[in-house]
């Protein structure tokens, strides 16, 4: 009996070969998996080995993408950097520097109260390299550069006489807010934080509310 002839479609699939991923697309499946892990469970108690299982991907493979674990760390936080920038960005509210620390304690309080939160990564990543001159804490002080500076504009736009000062006091509450936000009650967050930055925002003043 003569085999049924195969459709234009099926015919086309079965002479086609699995398409290899890309150099893009594995650097992008080991992001994911460290993304994951290193958040989640710490970095230094992460090793590559479990970094390469949950990838699906062979050590020759990963470690021709990232010749060291170092290098790994560097790219997940240089990744979560673009993230978090992006996302802060997006927040600003031009020429209302209340309105954009509003919106930015109200994403923090939502973020805290979301499934698997840990808290700040970049804080988290700071506590467990201390040397400063180590490419992991490099790639955090970077972050953090970054947003000081954004405080100081925000400090600036709302007239504050010396805003690099105003500046690192947003900075300081932000980066309690993230802490509370894991240790403490996290639907209390966007309340106090906004308060918070009200109350160093010249022309905000406003008593800080107890947390219920």
């Amino acid at each position: 009996m003569d085999a049924e002839p195969l459709d234009a479609e099926a015919a086309e699939t079965a002479q086609t070969p699995p398409r290899r991923r890309s150099a893009a697309d594995t650097r992008a499946r080991i992001l994911t998996a460290a993304n994951e892990l290193f958040y989640a469970q710490g970095i230094r108690a992460t090793s590559a080995d479990r970094v390469i299982e949950r990838a699906g991907i062979t050590k020759v493979t990963f470690y021709r993408h990232f010749p060291t674990k170092s290098a790994l760390v560097v790219a997940y936080l240089e990744q979560q950097s673009q993230a978090e920038q992006a996302w802060i960005t997006g927040l600003r509210r031009p020429g209302d520097p209340a309105a954009t620390m509003r919106a930015l304690a109200d994403g923090i309080g939502e973020a805290s109260c979301s499934p698997g939160f840990r808290g700040c990564a970049f804080l988290n990543a700071a506590a467990e390299f201390s040397e400063a001159e180590d490419p992991v804490r490099v790639a955090v002080d970077a972050h953090r550069a970054w947003m000081l500076g954004l405080f100081t504009e925000v400090s600036a736009e709302a007239g504050a006489t010396s805003p690099e000062t105003v500046g690192r006091e947003l900075m300081l509450l932000r980066d309690g807010g993230m802490v509370a936000g894991y240790l403490s009650d996290p639907s209390a967050v966007a309340r106090v934080l906004g308060a918070a930055f009200a109350a160093v925002l010249p022309g905000n003043r406003h008593t800080v509310e107890p947390a219920s």
